[in-house]
């Protein structure tokens, strides 16, 4: 696969270079889990192994890399407060792929436990075959829509990828919805046929388009779609997690309007779209409520790669009325006339960025810009290479200063409890710029406010979005999205798309 681009946020104490992580310890509580007719469901205290198999979810069979022999691999469930202790176990072999993996919780902050955020050389070594890792983590107040993949190269995109969801009990939008559990998770995932160990040089074009890990590519079988189950008269909260390697997906429901509720864990003030962009690792919960004629109903993904189509099925899966029969739908799609845009949407709880409401008043205001040099993504000129050991280790092996970190020109020190503002310039059009855009951005350990967000020349300080991962958008719309967040959270945490 493509080279991603990669940076360090090293976060430290005000008087001292060296990055504190302490490890929280279990508290006992069970979980509760919630009702669902689907089984591949695992609690937060569980065993996750990491398998070769075959499968053939397109129709087309090709060796993988799953967690619990799955694709995607299991929901992970949890409540709100609950501790998990997650045990990766590597029993790869197929040496035609990565045989090391990790595993990355996406959107949990780890806050105390920065170790466990499982970041191959920046907070973990990679896990060797038969061995094992041991996450032990609480989440604390944190609730909502998560996923867990590896952060080993492109690992990720030979399948290790799947949903985690914290459920809130006391969700202050459960007035919204009647159901809400394992079988409304949806997941969007590029496929590829090749493994990614044999993808160099991009661009790339996957060969489909997977929602619940089924879909069908072109010239390929029939085979079969994945089927989401309602009964007229119910509103369903529907998880949507873009599991997505490379492209970003427009997500739709043929005659269904969506009401956006919350955007990467953060509950936000309801606003009602028909149409819905879903970059990699960015999660939705959206609800949908079952008003229309019992039948079956096209649910689409379409990816902004090249020659992209819903004939015979591609794209797409189906959304299935209770008493509908067991067959294709036939309905069309659009028009489209409520988008989504991320400027209209707000948090529900606490809107507001941090630090003085202007552009560069922060306490710490960085300028970063993605440029693409001899096929490796960079950041301010420089491409992440792996370092020999962990960057969370070799801090705790006594480097006294960032800039003695490897690997060099990547780590960027943060001071603790100090606001920061990040811009990014789209470049894909500028000599040497970063092609293949949108992009989307993620910070590990944090969530940041979007003061300019993809598509606005302007800055919003008042309620602007709140997430962890966001799209950079366009040099051709002159796209500077600028981020603000406070350090409160000490340790190298990844920035990176």
């Amino acid at each position: 696969m493509r080279t991603t681009a990669y940076l360090v946020l090293a976060l430290t104490l005000v008087y001292s270079s060296v990055v504190t992580s302490v490890v929280s310890e279990p508290s006992g509580q069970q979980h509760k889990r919630s009702s669902s007719s689907n089984h591949n469901v695992l609690g937060p205290v569980s065993e996750l192994d990491i398998v070769n198999k075959v499968i053939a979810p397109d129709g087309f069979p090709r060796s993988t890399v799953l967690a619990g022999g799955t694709f995607p691999g299991p929901l992970i469930a949890a409540h709100k407060g609950d501790d998990f202790r997650i045990n990766v176990v590597n029993h790869l072999h197929d040496t035609t792929m990565n045989t090391t993996t990790s595993v990355h919780w996406h959107g949990i902050y780890q806050r105390q436990s920065n170790w466990a955020d499982g970041t191959a050389f920046v907070t973990q070594c990679p896990i060797k075959p038969t061995r094992s890792f041991l996450h032990q983590f609480n989440a604390l107040n944190q609730t909502g829509t998560y996923w867990y993949h590896s952060h080993l190269s492109a690992q990720y995109c030979d399948g290790l990828r799947g949903p985690l969801v914290i459920y809130d009990p006391d969700d202050p939008h459960k007035h919204l919805y009647d159901v809400d559990d394992a079988n409304t998770v949806i997941t969007l995932a590029d496929w590829y046929h090749p493994p990614s160990t044999k993808m160099y040089r991009g661009p790339f074009t996957a060969n489909a388009t997977l929602i619940n890990g089924l879909g069908r590519y072109g010239g390929g079988p029939m085979s079969p779609l994945a089927v989401v189950n309602i009964e007229h008269g119910k509103r369903y909260r529907f998880r949507i997690v873009g599991a997505s390697c490379d492209p970003w997906f427009n997500f739709t429901i043929d005659g269904h309007p969506m009401t956006v509720i919350e955007t990467d864990g953060i509950e936000t003030v309801p606003i009602v779209v028909d149409s819905l962009p879903v970059f990699a690792g960015q999660r939705y919960s959206v609800v949908v409520t079952a008003n229309q004629t019992v039948g079956n109903y096209w649910i689409r993904a379409l990816s902004n790669h090249p020659n992209e189509t819903f004939a015979g099925g591609q794209s797409s899966a189906i959304l299935r009325y209770k008493g509908a029969p067991n067959q294709d739908p036939t309905t069309q799609h659009g028009p489209y006339v409520l988008p989504y845009n991320e400027n209209n949407i707000h948090p529900l709880v606490a809107p507001g960025a941090p630090g003085v409401p202007e552009p560069g008043k922060a306490d710490v205001n960085i300028n970063l810009v993605p440029g693409l040099v001899n096929g490796s993504y960079t950041i301010n000129g420089v491409p992440f290479v792996d370092p020999p050991m962990p960057v969370l280790l070799q801090i705790l092996s006594g480097t006294r200063h960032p800039s003695q970190l490897l690997p060099n020109g990547s780590v960027y020190e943060l001071p603790l409890g100090k606001v920061i503002e990040v811009s990014i310039p789209a470049t894909e059009l500028s000599p040497g710029g970063a092609l293949g855009g949108p992009h989307g951005v993620h910070l590990h350990g944090h969530a940041f406010d979007v003061v300019r967000g993809a598509g606005s020349s302007t800055f919003n300080f008042m309620n602007p979005v709140r997430r962890d991962t966001v799209s950079l958008g366009l040099q051709a719309n002159n796209d500077n999205v600028t981020i603000r967040f406070v350090t409160d959270n000490p340790g190298p945490w990844f920035f990176h798309w």
